[in-house]
């Protein structure tokens, strides 16, 4: 319903069990859901405790999840410009359309903004992501994945002011040992 008012709260993500999380996960996008692009963008990177967040309901059942990833967008000559990738973004269907995604987004933005982050980059709509946080493709179009997407939904943005841009394929954020 349009004019409900959930009571919820946002918590850390690692508060949750892991099961959990899949659970709400498949019933938010469905069983195959790691056959999508964005699977592959960030295949064997552990998210992002300290960027990633869920949303209980007033019983203090997960309801939410937004998890953050580190990515990279590797250049030509093999050097990585980092970025983190958000999402999913996954409310349980019985809670959607009561502003919890959003919530879970602005928590997350504001952190990475207060952190002075990598760039933030998502695959998703860029007239719902650009109009409450300023993601938008402008810095992207050099950007191939690993898998088919839209240019149009490839969306970036600085939460430092720097410039997003450049020539690359995104995948996986690769450790280098010092």
């Amino acid at each position: 319903m349009a004019d409900r008012q959930d009571v919820s709260q946002i918590v850390p993500l690692n508060s949750q069990p892991a099961m959990a999380i899949e659970a709400l996960l498949d019933a938010a996008f469905g069983l195959d859901r790691h056959g999508r692009t964005a699977y592959r963008i960030r295949d064997g990177m552990p998210w992002l405790p300290d960027l990633s967040v869920a949303t209980l309901d007033a019983d203090g059942a997960l309801i939410g999840s937004l998890q953050s990833w580190p990515v990279a967008l590797t250049q030509a000559d093999g050097t990585q410009m980092p970025l983190i990738m958000i999402g999913p973004v996954a409310v349980e269907p019985a809670h959607q359309k009561g502003g919890h995604g959003r919530a879970m987004m602005n928590a997350v933005v504001d952190a990475a903004r207060a952190r002075r982050s990598e760039p933030l980059m998502m695959i998703g709509d860029p007239e719902y992501y650009g109009r409450f946080w300023g993601f938008d493709a402008q810095g992207t179009g050099g950007w191939a994945a690993p898998g088919p997407f839209e240019p149009r939904r490839l969306l970036a943005l600085s939460v430092d002011g720097r410039p997003v841009g450049g020539i690359g394929m995104l995948g996986p954020r690769i450790a280098v040992a010092a």
